[in-house]
């Protein structure tokens, strides 16, 4: 093994071009794919939270029995909450918000109506409910904050899909990195290669060194983005509870852990992939 082990650094400083170029990709790779990860760890966080907020409200029509629509909207699979506020419930509420409401109110009466509110299971089902619970008899009117709940779907989604998009291909540009180098290691060596297979060396002997070097490399493009990446994130998450502590960042250890953990075993992963497909592809060119 110390032998191989020689030889795989002595490949990378051969090829010092090439192994630089391959590990500064695979840095950059990781860096991007741990913020990606981590952005849409708190995307879903913030989805959460608004899950939690959004509420359906659907005002009955005067005469209405509101306890038989409750029981047929807590019927419907997206609802996961249903209650009925009544008129005065309504009115307390408000004039608790607003004190001189109920000076408005002994001059006009409760103009509040009767109310059916609803929690949903994910934020993307208001829509769908408010819709279902609009066309039943005695609604009179539905409402859901359509305003902001939809463009703050619409946002939060194509943000983690462009960001998968993204981790996507600049994984695959790694992996085409990594073949490129491994071959070019193996080709500058390819008169001693010869020779070992001359002398019987096997195909795992042989790649040994190029596996060791793929696994090298993503150990140290692991190691780099994470002390790159860990106190950015820290730093940043730091700044935004400054500025718009409305955002629930996520900032304990025990679930980022293992997301930083990920990104790096990621990394050896590449590595050793890589360089475990480069050498058998180049081993069956010589065959």
């Amino acid at each position: 093994m110390t032998y191989h082990f020689r030889q795989a650094l002595v490949a990378m400083r051969g090829n010092f071009t090439a192994t630089l170029a391959t590990l500064m990709t695979m840095t950059l790779t990781l860096l991007m794919l741990g913020f990606v990860l981590l952005l849409t760890l708190n995307v879903n966080r913030t989805l959460e939270q608004l899950e939690s907020q959004v509420e359906v409200a659907a005002f009955l029509s005067t005469g209405t029995d509101g306890a038989a629509l409750l029981r047929q909207v807590q019927g419907f699979p997206q609802v996961r909450e249903a209650r009925l506020v009544s008129s005065e419930q309504v009115l307390e509420e408000m004039t608790r918000d607003s004190p001189y409401a109920r000076d408005a109110v002994a001059l006009v009466g409760n103009p509040f109506p009767t109310t059916l509110r609803m929690r949903v299971g994910r934020v993307e089902d208001s829509r769908v409910v408010a819709a279902a619970v609009a066309r039943l008899p005695g609604v009179g009117d539905v409402e859901y904050g359509a305003g902001y709940v939809d463009p703050t779907v619409r946002a939060l989604t194509a943000i983690r899909a462009a960001g998968y998009g993204l981790v996507g291909l600049l994984l695959l540009g790694t992996l085409f990195n990594i073949l490129n180098a491994v071959r070019v290691a193996m080709y500058a060596r390819r008169n001693e290669i010869s020779v070992m297979r001359l002398l019987g060396a096997t195909r795992g002997f042989i790649r040994m060194p190029h596996v060791i070097e793929g696994v090298l490399l993503g150990v140290l493009a692991g190691a780099v983005a994470l002390a790159l990446l860990t106190p950015a994130y820290f730093e940043l998450a730091r700044r935004v509870q400054l500025l718009a502590p409305v955002f629930p960042v996520v900032t304990d250890p025990a679930t980022l852990t293992p997301i930083l953990g990920g990104v790096a075993l990621l990394g050896i992963t590449i590595g050793l992939l890589g360089s475990l497909f480069a050498s058998r592809r180049y081993l069956q060119e010589l065959e």
